[in-house]
């Protein structure tokens, strides 16, 4: 008996149908908040992290 064989005899079909809803669902969750106005503050501000001289930040060490 194949692997194939195994796989279509175990009435699986539905799994893939439930992972790419799931994986929808969190594709738009994360292009809503990519894109949404309320957190586009908080982008700016980390886009400016790098360039930031009155706030240096410290890289953390290995115990923390």
């Amino acid at each position: 008996m194949s692997l194939t064989e195994l796989m279509s005899g175990a009435n699986l079909d539905g799994y893939a149908q439930i992972s790419l809803l799931l994986f929808l669902f969190a594709f738009a969750l994360i292009l809503w908040r990519v894109f949404s106005p309320r957190f586009t503050e908080q982008y700016k501000r980390d886009a400016r992290m790098p360039l930031d001289d009155e706030h240096p930040q410290t890289p953390r060490t290995r115990g923390e």
